[in-house]
């Protein structure tokens, strides 16, 4: 037998992979499962993108190996994009990779900055590939807690008190998944100073910062940013095209120039055709955030129904893709998941996936159409 590498010990499949199986079961059975769980629009991107792409496919270079940092006008367009939406000037030519999905630029950081046996500062609840990853590249995961008390912010000074000798690299995230918390000006500034104090990267994770968010910030536009942060973004909750997978990570050459360094060796560039769309995404004006807004609202106010007769309780001025809930007293969340899936038929995500500080907690995705959550709600009644 030929044993697989001691890595896979410290990573378990992805908890969404095997739910889903579960799902596709029922389904496959006759079942008309609802799906509430996973934060994958069901809307479609703007349709100059589409046209964007369509068109591309006739370009002489079209099929052919692209660049490893992009087209220059994707990066162009990205530097604009934070230019107009968050005040934030990045240098097209040295300061703006793009990814093949943000999600691609963990793993790539994470090669580029971590030794085995560094320590990760990494939120919980929070996104569980930051953990993998770290595991995966033998860095040492260090989690720090996110309460409902304190708004699902960090406590920094609690922080301060112990020992960071170790710490390489802070992952954070803010608007949070997956409570939908969003960012104090304050805190992106001491998460600054907190990084400069201790020799630490901090890598802002912001991907859902226009949905359902009336102020989408980026750490970079604060003092001192570049010289200690990098932030990756999305596409794909954005402008619909989690399938494109097109991201980004922004931050000082000297950084980038490291991130590209790993990730030169790891594929042979986006297909010019997404590129093609994702610069006329980042093109779109004011009213497509309106009516991505719109939607997403009316979809929110059902799912808050939903909660409400779940017995749950919320934070209204939560931002994001998803609804983040807290379970009456006394139940736990994978055992009421479960139930919900047996019973009505209806898939949403325990809090216990995203850490332990999500034990009685539930997320819904509000990646579902009206009808989808009008039926949930029959079922419930």
């Amino acid at each position: 037998m030929i044993g697989k590498a001691n890595r896979l010990n410290t990573v378990e499949e992805y908890y969404f992979s095997r739910k889903l199986r579960e799902v596709a079961a029922l389904k496959a059975a006759g079942h008309n499962v609802i799906n509430l769980g996973i934060g994958s629009p069901d809307l479609a991107p703007p349709q100059q993108v589409i046209t964007a792409l369509t068109e591309a496919l006739q370009h002489p270079d079209a099929h052919k190996y692209q660049s490893y940092q992009g087209l220059p006008e994707l990066r162009q367009a990205m530097s604009d994009f934070y230019k107009q939406q968050y005040d934030v000037s990045l240098s097209p030519l040295t300061e703006v990779l793009p990814l093949m999905g943000s999600k691609e630029g963990i793993m790539h950081i994470s090669l580029a900055f971590l030794n085995a046996g560094d320590e990760v500062l990494i939120p919980n609840p929070g996104y569980p590939t930051y953990a993998s990853v770290t595991n995966l590249v033998e860095a040492i995961p260090r989690y720090y807690d996110l309460t409902w008390s304190n708004n699902w912010l960090p406590d920094l000074e609690a922080l301060r008190k112990t020992d960071l000798s170790k710490v390489k690299l802070m992952w954070v995230s803010y608007p949070h998944m997956p409570t939908g918390a969003v960012a104090t000006h304050k805190l992106y500034d001491d998460l600054i100073a907190f990084g400069l104090q201790n020799d630490i990267l901090i890598v802002n994770d912001n991907p859902y910062g226009f949905i359902l968010n009336d102020s989408p910030r980026s750490i970079l536009k604060y003092r001192g940013a570049k010289d200690v942060c990098l932030e990756l973004n999305s596409l794909s909750k954005t402008f619909n095209m989690a399938g494109w997978r097109v991201g980004m990570v922004l931050g000082k050459s000297e950084f980038i120039d490291s991130i590209l360094k790993v990730k030169s060796n790891m594929d042979s560039g986006m297909f010019y055709g997404i590129q093609k769309g994702a610069i006329e995404a980042l093109k779109c004006s004011s009213f497509w955030f309106a009516s991505l807004k719109s939607v997403y609202q009316q979809r929110r106010e059902l799912i808050w129904q939903l909660a409400s007769k779940l017995g749950c309780s919320f934070n209204p001025e939560s931002a994001g893709l998803f609804v983040w809930a807290k379970l009456p007293p006394g139940e736990k969340a994978e055992p009421f998941i479960d139930k919900l899936l047996k019973e009505h038929r209806i898939f949403v995500a325990p809090g216990t996936i995203f850490g332990s500080n999500g034990e009685g907690y539930i997320r819904f995705s509000l990646c579902a159409d009206e009808e989808a959550i009008k039926e949930c709600l029959l079922r419930l009644s």
